[in-house]
């Protein structure tokens, strides 16, 4: 999980929602991401997906069923069915999303027994730490807002 808050600083030091992900398959980071949705103007562009194709691309399959995927903030619901699709084995997050999280605060998508998969969830690990840049980054915004520094 550290190595996904430190994914996250690096999309805060980009201006980007501070969000960071890593896919781990027996002990090996083997995809990495942090949100790059306005430096590449994509909304798909979240840190689970760009960590989760990463993975794909590294072991030659897009079935991830033996990875755990870690990532500072509970998934929305197009990064929890990009978790089905992959068939991740399973998900640890910190900070839990009440706005719109998908793994258990507004829907539970992953362990939904109506999809083909499911995935394993933990949530709250390291939640203080993961929800206090997401706290910083949008006090911050709010005030350059505020200051008339940004549209």
């Amino acid at each position: 999980m550290r190595e996904a808050l430190s994914e996250a600083e690096k999309a805060y030091v980009r201006g980007e929602v501070p969000v960071g992900a890593v896919a781990v398959l027996n002990g090996e980071i083997i995809g990495r991401g942090h949100n790059l949705r306005e430096t590449l103007k994509d909304a798909t562009a979240h840190a689970e997906i760009l960590a989760l194709r990463e993975a794909a691309k590294k072991i030659g399959d897009w079935r991830l069923e033996e990875v755990t995927l870690y990532t500072t903030l509970e998934p929305c619901p197009m990064c929890a069915g990009a978790l089905i699709q992959f068939r991740v084995k399973r998900v640890v997050f910190g900070a839990f999303d009440p706005k719109a999280g998908a793994a258990g605060s507004v829907v539970d998508l992953l362990r939904d027994p109506r999809f083909n998969h499911q995935v394993e969830v933990v949530g709250g690990v390291l939640a203080e730490e993961s929800g206090a840049l997401l706290k910083r980054f949008f006090q911050e915004l709010r005030m350059e807002r505020r200051d008339g520094r940004v549209d």
